[in-house]
């Protein structure tokens, strides 16, 4: 599992799971949130990088964030 924010890499270098990320400058974080807010969303996203971790994939699998799944 891979967090990132250069998906198609990923994908094309054949990493299993991928949890995409914020943004180029700050993939893990989002400086135009509160501290709080931001606390949040980077919890979530450990939360869901520990989730894809359980997830049977065959193939480069892109998560969301959010929950969803795309690949």
């Amino acid at each position: 599992m891979v967090i990132c924010n250069l998906v198609s890499v990923a994908s094309r270098v054949g990493a299993p799971r991928i949890v995409a990320a914020r943004g180029i400058p700050y993939p893990t974080g989002d400086p135009s949130l509160s501290p709080d807010q931001e606390r949040r969303w980077r919890r979530r996203l450990v939360e869901r990088a520990l989730e894809v971790l359980t997830v049977p994939v065959t193939e480069p699998t892109v998560f969301t964030v959010e929950g969803s799944t795309s690949g």
